[in-house]
């Protein structure tokens, strides 16, 4: 497994909430919706994306933001909020009344404002997102020239229709869409995941990324990886920040915990799939973890099983 799909294994946009939106400067959005992960993608005219710093969006470039802490989009650092955006992507005036429509998927100010721009904003459910997050800088933006425009014209054009099915063509091209400059961040020196390149601790992660249920130790991960089992502790460690068996057991919680959101999956099932011998132990671990037993975890409110992750500001990475 390489470094990409062991990053978005899991996460994919179920429902992602798309809006295009049309501007006429000035403008400024203060989006405080706490989501975990946005794509912003400049149709036409300028935009910048304001957090610790601004940075200047152009037509085609795409960023990708990660939440939950707020920025604004505006036209200019100076310009004063005009709309808020709340968890639930409610979009209100700063006085508290909603913003009109356009139309399907669409506000703004007038329809042939000078700035558009498609948001994307993924809810990310899936406890195996985290991993990505962490590695994740605050933003990520990936100019025009690297982008697939492709991608872009197909969103734009999926957006104003109203075919069948159009919601899962929408999550699926915003899944293209993030794999794309993910891809681009990946390939360069500024990713921030130096352990699925280490000659040490990266056969060990795939493996465990392939065969999570797999009966592994770290005497058994060191020899397949070709050192001694010292050597791999102690640089899992150091990279990855968790030992390897305590890595092995999150990855397999956050793996069960996607699994128990299917409908028709049993517990012995689930149990198998991640590598514990039975429902009780897969219960048992997945109790003292997280607090609650898979049974319960399945009878909260989806939402309820995502805790957005911030570990804080990083840099703003922009990709050649």
């Amino acid at each position: 497994m390489d470094t990409l799909t062991g990053l978005l294994d899991g996460p994919r946009a179920r429902g992602a909430f798309l809006l295009r939106s049309v501007l006429e400067p000035p403008f400024a959005l203060r989006i405080q919706d706490e989501a975990p992960l946005t794509l912003v993608t400049l149709v036409r005219g300028t935009a910048l994306i304001i957090q610790d710093t601004a940075v200047e969006l152009r037509p085609g470039d795409v960023a990708v933001i990660r939440g939950p802490r707020p920025y604004t989009v505006a036209d200019d650092p100076a310009t004063p909020w005009q709309t808020i955006v709340h968890p639930g992507q409610r979009c209100v005036t700063v006085d508290g009344v909603p913003r009109a429509q356009l139309g399907v998927r669409s506000w703004g100010d007038t329809a042939d404002g000078g700035t558009e721009m498609i948001t994307g904003t993924y809810r990310l459910e899936s406890e195996v997102s985290r991993r990505l997050l962490g590695a994740l800088p605050a933003m990520l933006v990936q100019p025009a020239a690297a982008t697939d425009r492709t991608l872009v014209g197909l969103l734009a054009a999926e957006m104003t229709g109203g075919e069948p099915g159009q919601e899962l063509v929408l999550d699926r091209l915003l899944d293209l869409l993030l794999i794309s400059v993910l891809r681009a961040w990946l390939a360069g020196p500024e990713a921030g995941v130096p352990a699925w390149h280490d000659p040490v601790v990266g056969p060990a992660l795939r493996l465990l990324h392939d065969r999570p249920a797999g009966p592994w130790t770290v005497a058994g991960l060191a020899a397949r990886a070709g050192v001694s089992r010292s050597l791999l502790a102690r640089r899992f460690t150091e990279l990855v920040g968790e030992p390897p068996m305590a890595y092995l057991t999150g990855w397999r919680l956050a793996l069960a915990a996607d699994l128990l959101r299917t409908p028709d999956a049993t517990l012995d099932a689930v149990a198998r799939q991640v590598g514990y011998g039975s429902a009780f132990a897969l219960s048992a671990a997945f109790k003292r973890e997280r607090g609650v037993s898979p049974r319960e975890f399945r009878r909260q409110d989806p939402d309820q099983h995502f805790t957005a992750y911030d570990p804080g500001p990083s840099p703003v990475v922009v990709l050649a």
